[in-house]
């Protein structure tokens, strides 16, 4: 059993680590679907009211109410596979959760990139909402996405992927972390200087 979760301000890439999983045949469970549920489930416009929606969860059943309804929905799909990837940590407790739940079995992954290239990259996605359009801007969701304790859980990361190389760069280490090859290649260097 394995369950790596991913840790990254918006526009870092976790998206793109979720997708290297589901192309791997690793289910992925999206901490952001269970706000996204939840916003539907109160008739709100999930691309306009999530991260208000994702504030007042946390406000009305404590810090920890979207990881641990998470926790079902993973070891509904650990049963069935040996690794399952939870996108979507947002802060120090939610790792708690997860550390609590699957121990040593759990690894976080901090995935970062500038402010300016994460900017790029949701400018050419064009699914995002801009500010002109009414939505958050990027500083605003970093802040909020901040405010939620982000900063410690990417401090507790026990991989960081630096993500400002090719595409395929990204999607060649995410697979070896996934795969479980990015430890042995890490303990092989160490080892051999």
């Amino acid at each position: 059993m394995h369950v790596i979760g991913t840790v990254g301000l918006p526009g870092s890439g976790k998206g793109e680590a979720a997708t290297v999983a589901r192309e791997d045949g690793i289910p992925v469970v999206t901490m952001g679907d269970v706000v996204r549920q939840e916003t539907a489930d109160r008739g709100l416009d999930p691309t306009k009211d999530h991260g208000t929606v994702a504030q007042a969860l946390r406000e009305e059943n404590g810090p920890t109410a979207i990881a641990e309804r998470s926790l079902p929905m993973i070891e509904d799909r650990l049963e069935n596979h040996e690794t399952v990837l939870v996108d979507g940590i947002r802060s120090g407790v939610e790792v708690d959760v997860f550390e609590e739940a699957f121990g040593d079995a759990f690894t976080l992954v901090s995935i970062e990139a500038p402010f300016e290239v994460r900017a790029e990259r949701i400018d050419d996605r064009g699914r995002d909402a801009s500010a002109a359009e009414g939505g958050e801007d990027l500083a605003a969701r970093d802040e909020r996405e901040r405010g939620f304790g982000m900063d410690d859980a990417m401090d507790r990361a026990d991989i960081v992927v630096e993500n400002t190389d090719s595409l395929e760069a990204f999607h060649d280490r995410i697979r070896s972390i996934i795969r479980g090859t990015d430890d042995e290649k890490r303990a092989e260097a160490e080892a051999d200087p």
